[in-house]
């Protein structure tokens, strides 16, 4: 199977140190920094990277399971809000809220639910982050 890459490099302390991180495929370079990450600063940050990641993946996922049972979406839109608050002493990803609406002729509510709770346990990026709490809002589109 396919092995993907990644990399960041940062220089300085934590708090006014900078860095930049980019994926293998070139399709994404970007800064980070403290402020990125912790504030409202400019620049991306692991979180948000996760965060696409995830509802990347999750949608794949659900309009894969969709398609198995008959029922080819027109659309599926994931948005996926990470949160990160202080833990004891360091920070933790605590909750990833995955956001869905689908556009999916034919299909019930009932099986659609069923379907998009399928895809959140099952695609491979909320298996990585089986340790956070994943929440799921879907709705079906008409």
């Amino acid at each position: 199977m396919a092995v993907r890459t990644a990399e960041a490099e940062w220089k300085g302390n934590l708090s006014r140190g900078s860095g930049q991180m980019k994926l293998g495929s070139g399709a994404f370079e970007g800064s980070f920094s403290f402020p990125s990450r912790f504030e409202d600063g400019p620049g991306t940050n692991p979180e948000e990277l996760i965060g696409a990641a995830h509802a990347g993946c999750f949608s794949m996922a659900l309009s894969h399971m969709l398609s198995e049972a008959g029922h080819i979406p027109d659309l599926v839109h994931t948005k996926a809000k990470v949160h990160i608050d202080k833990v004891d002493e360091g920070f933790k990803i605590t909750t990833i809220e995955l956001q869905t609406e689908a556009k999916v002729p034919g299909i019930n509510e009932e099986t659609f639910r069923e379907k998009a709770e399928a895809a959140k346990k099952g695609c491979p990026v909320s298996q990585a982050l089986a340790g956070t709490d994943i929440k799921l809002e879907a709705k079906l589109l008409s």
